[in-house]
């Protein structure tokens, strides 16, 4: 207990410490797009800031990109070898006319089969029968949908059917179509699926020597004129309420995107490749970690709260938080706040998530993890964490802290990036210096020890009984013969 009390208050030094970044001016969000569309909106999937939207939380019927949700669902309660048997309700409870793999009452496919001909081909029948497998009942799974949708932080959604036939109660936005393809997108199933050019299905009543099937995304299709490059995946829709409808999955120089287009009028490719061109020309995605240098491991030399940092693991930030800025960003205007609020899915050493701010916008998230204290500690309790926050917003807001470890606020240090710069000339500069002297010193150090050797020589070939001075002697006669003649030949040229 006493080490946990004491990593509360290292932790509430080393925050109080680093108070918020001060913002410099946040400068403008790149805005250069506009599409036809009534709705849509572009993210980015790694950190899910919005680049791009319009109308994002007006309803509207989404048609078939209904299917992104069914297909996840189905994902996370099913295996891929399972049996699915198409009922009689599957199959001719659709809307006449309506896309259709060519299944048939008492077909048996697998769910890999499925999921395969309600992505590929958008086959209703499909649809169906997969609720039927995995909710017991078309009514039972648009249960799961509206739960699942509530978890990934939808609020302007309902579905009332898996397939996303017409249906006045059948709705959402596109923002929450972008929360629903973002959680798609880290299925590597889903995506493995979705991704596919083409796939066999397998001997069916309808089609005794089975049938090959083929994506209706065309962006991508490379031998179509939508092609995208880039693009990874996605969903189209279409229906009589909806218009055209549109997701779509694309990622260039390691950034996701994910964009979404509701009632489009015969648009969507044309309004989707304007959103993805303005979020791959405009923005990148950076590492937190990389970004962001506050919450570094506390050095081990370091006594805090009587406790050595060497027993208490470093603060850092989890790998996978990032940010998405504009390229013409200044890093200075992105703000930071610390919550300890966090969702069911944070990592289990998390302890807080650190939210970077471009003036309103939210443009990422990271968060702040440690490891065990010690292989015997208990984890630490929600009360205690409940203690160190307050603790923490007292240091913020510039009250007297009550416990022992407060420190008064202090100002946030910046060292312009030209001193940098100049030490690591500097550096550069000492370097080859000591690089010069070394090979000058080697190179003396050479030249004597070859004079000393031709020296030992000339005494070895003159004799026992001669001294250094009369080598001397001897070499300066020498040296004084031979420049004698130089000079003679030299006036004997002249005219």
């Amino acid at each position: 207990m006493k080490k946990i009390i004491s990593f509360l208050l290292c932790l509430t030094l080393v925050l109080s410490l680093c108070p918020p970044r001060e913002s410099r001016a946040a400068g403008e969000w790149p805005e250069n797009v506009s599409i036809e569309a009534e709705g849509g909106i572009v993210i980015d999937a790694s950190t899910g800031a919005i680049l791009y939207g319009k109308n994002i939380h007006t309803p509207y019927y989404p048609a078939s990109i209904t299917k992104i949700l069914t297909a996840l669902i189905v994902l996370e309660n099913c295996s891929l070898d399972e049996m699915v048997t198409f009922s009689h309700n599957a199959v001719y409870n659709v809307e006449a006319g309506s896309t259709s793999a060519g299944l048939d009452e008492g077909d048996v496919l697998s769910v890999r089969d499925c999921l395969y001909a309600m992505l590929l081909k958008s086959a209703n029948e499909a649809a169906n029968a997969l609720a039927e497998h995995t909710g017991g009942s078309i009514e039972g799974f648009a249960d799961m949908m509206n739960a699942k949708a509530k978890e990934l932080g939808c609020e302007d959604s309902h579905f009332a059917n898996p397939s996303g036939l017409n249906n006045e109660d059948h709705y959402t936005s596109a923002y929450d179509m972008a929360l629903i393809g973002r959680a798609a997108l880290q299925n590597e199933t889903f995506m493995k699926i979705d991704s596919t050019l083409y796939y066999d299905l397998p001997v069916t009543k309808r089609n005794p020597e089975g049938g090959r099937i083929y994506p209706g995304h065309k962006m991508l299709k490379k031998n179509m004129p939508e092609y995208y490059e880039g693009c990874i995946g996605g969903k189209t829709g279409y229906t009589s309420l909806a218009g055209n409808t549109l997701v779509t999955f694309a990622e260039r120089n390691g950034t996701r995107l994910v964009s979404v287009i509701l009632n489009g009028h015969q648009s969507h490719y044309r309004d989707t490749k304007a959103l993805l061109d303005f979020g791959f020309e405009n923005f990148q995605t950076v590492k937190a970690s990389d970004f962001d240098k506050t919450f570094t491991p506390v050095s081990n030399d370091m006594i805090i709260a009587g406790l050595p940092a060497a027993e208490l693991s470093g603060l850092q930030l989890d790998p996978a938080g990032a940010l998405t800025l504009p390229l013409s960003c200044d890093p200075a205007s992105v703000t930071s706040r610390l919550t300890y609020d966090l969702a069911e899915n944070a990592p289990s050493e998390a302890i807080a998530r650190i939210d970077y701010m471009w003036g309103d916008r939210n443009v990422g998230s990271a968060y702040l993890t440690m490891n065990t204290i010690d292989a015997g500690s208990a984890p630490i309790p929600a009360e205690m964490l409940a203690e160190i926050q307050d603790i923490t917003l007292q240091a913020e807001s510039g009250a007297e802290p009550s416990s022992a470890a407060a420190q008064p606020e202090r100002a946030p240090f910046y060292i312009p990036p030209i001193v940098f710069i100049a030490l690591g000339i500097a550096i550069l500069l000492a370097a080859l210096f000591a690089v010069f002297v070394a090979i000058r010193s080697y190179q003396e150090k050479k030249e004597a020890e070859a004079r000393m050797r031709r020296r030992q020589k000339r005494m070895s070939r003159m004799g026992d009984g001669v001294s250094a001075a009369d080598i001397d002697l001897e070499m300066e006669r020498r040296r004084n013969y031979y420049t004698s003649r130089r000079s003679h030949r030299r006036n004997r040229r002249r005219p």
